[in-house]
C-alpha cells in the first residue's frame, strides 16, 4: 500500500538493506530551518506585495500600474516556484496546493471557468471569501495569469473593465491568504514540522527516521520527474514541429523557463541547506560534487531559454536549451534516485506516473 506521503509525481523511496545508514534527523531539521521555512516566508511576503500592486491597479488604472502588477505577479511566481518543491505537509491541507496552482489544465476546464466568470461578472468570485468556495481552477496563479496577461488584459490599464480587476484582486488576496496560512503552519513548533522532525511508532506519518529522511529524498526525485515529464515534455516535442508552446506553464506571462530555473535552484538550495552531501560515506562524497555540477548546468540552460516560450522554441539555439534540460534533469534523477539513494540505503521504487 502506498504511503500517504507519496507525492503527486515521481518515485517513492523504499527502505532497503544496505551497508550505509541514512542521514540522521538533523538533516531534516536543517532542511526545515534552512530552506522550507524561509521559502514559504518569502512566498507569503511576495504574494502580499502582489496583492498590493493589484489593489493599486484597481484603484488607479494605468499602463504603469498594470506593468507594476505584472511585475508583482512575476516575483510571486518566482517565489512559488521555489517553495512549490515542498509538496507535502501544510500546503496539502484544504486543497491549498491545487488552489495555488491548478496545472496542467489539459482539457482547458480551468480556462473556461475563468473566462466564464469574466463574462458573467459573478459577484462571488470578486470577493476573496466567495472565491475560496469556488473551483480550485479559479483561485490561483493560473487564473491570475489570465486576468493580467490573457485576452482582454489590456483593459486593466483603463477604467473600462472594473470587474476584471476586482476578480484579479480577489485571486491575489486569496493566494496571499493561502501563502500566509502555510507559512504560519510551518512556523508552528508543535505543527507539521514536529511531525516530520520527530518520527516514532505512534506518528501517523513518519514511524521512523528512514521514513522521515525518505520524504526529503522524494522532494528531489519527484520534483525532477515533474520538471522533466510534466513541465518540459508537456510542451517540448521530439521535433520542433511537434512543440506546443501554449501547453507550457506560465506561457502567457513569459515565465516558463524562469519557473523551471527556480524549481531547480530551490532543489540546489535544499540540498545545500540539509547538507545531504556531507552525510555521504567518504568513498562516495564525489556524488555531492556531481549533483552541484549538474545543477549549475541546469541553471545555465534555463537562463538561456528565458523569455516567451514560443520565441525560445522558434530559435534553434534556445530551443536546444530546453532539450538539454531534459538531459540534465534525467542525469540528476539518476544521481538522486539511484546513486544517492543507494549510498543511504534506500532504493527507488514505485512511480506514480506509471500508467498515466
Amino acid at each position: 500500500m502506498l504511503s500517504v506521503r507519496t507525492l503527486a509525481f515521481g518515485f517513492a523511496l523504499l527502505a532497503a538493506p544496505a551497508a550505509h545508514a541514512a542521514p540522521g534527523m538533523d538533516t531534516v531539521s536543517r532542511a526545515v530551518d534552512g530552506f522550507v521555512r524561509p521559502a514559504y516566508a518569502a512566498l507569503a511576503e511576495s504574494t502580499e506585495k502582489l496583492a498590493e500592486t493589484v489593489d493599486a491597479l484597481c484603484k488607479a488604472p494605468s499602463p504603469q500600474a498594470l506593468e507594476a502588477a505584472r511585475q508583482g505577479f512575476a516575483a510571486a511566481v518566482d517565489a512559488w516556484s521555489e517553495a512549490e518543491i515542498i509538496r507535502f505537509g501544510p500546503v496539502t491541507y484544504q486543497n491549498r496546493l491545487e488552489r495555488l496552482l491548478f496545472w496542467p489544465d489539459r482539457k482547458g476546464i480551468g480556462l473556461k471557468q475563468v473566462q466564464g466568470t469574466l463574462a458573467d461578472h459573478d459577484p462571488a468570485a470578486a470577493d476573496p471569501a466567495g472565491l475560496a468556495g469556488k473551483s480550485v481552477a479559479m483561485q490561483g496563479f493560473g487564473a491570475l495569469e489570465f486576468v493580467l496577461f490573457g485576452t482582454g488584459a489590456e483593459t486593466l490599464a483603463g477604467a473600462a473593465e472594473p470587474y476584471r480587476c476586482a476578480y484579479g484582486l480577489a485571486i491575489a488576496r486569496n493566494i496571499a491568504g493561502i501563502a500566509r496560512d502555510v507559512r504560519t503552519a510551518w512556523e508552528d513548533p508543535q505543527g507539521f514540522r514536529a511531525t516530520w522532525e520527530k518520527p516514532h511508532t505512534g506518528n501517523q506519518v513518519y514511524r521512523d527516521e528512514t521514513e522521515a529522511v525518505t520524504e526529503l529524498m522524494e522532494v528531489f526525485i519527484n520534483g525532477l520527474e515533474m520538471i522533466r515529464d510534466v513541465r518540459l515534455k508537456g510542451f517540448l516535442g521530439e521535433t520542433a514541429d511537434a512543440d506546443k508552446p501554449r501547453q507550457a506553464i506560465y506561457w502567457r506571462s513569459g515565465r516558463t523557463a524562469q519557473s523551471v530555473a527556480h524549481n531547480l535552484s530551490a532543489m540546489r538550495a535544499l540540498f545545500d541547506a540539509s547538507r545531504l552531501g556531507e552525510a555521504l560515506p567518504a568513498d562516495q562524497d564525489w556524488l555531492a560534487g556531481s549533483i552541484r555540477f549538474e545543477f549549475a548546468n541546469a541553471a545555465r540552460a534555463a537562463e538561456g531559454a528565458a523569455g516567451p516560450v514560443a520565441e525560445a522554441l522558434g530559435d534553434p539555439e534556445r530551443r536546444q536549451k530546453f532539450a538539454y534540460l531534459l538531459i540534465v534533469t534525467t542525469s540528476l534523477s539518476e544521481l538522486f534516485g539511484t546513486k544517492l539513494a543507494d549510498a543511504f540505503g534506500l532504493t527507488a521504487g514505485f512511480s506514480s506516473l506509471d500508467g498515466d
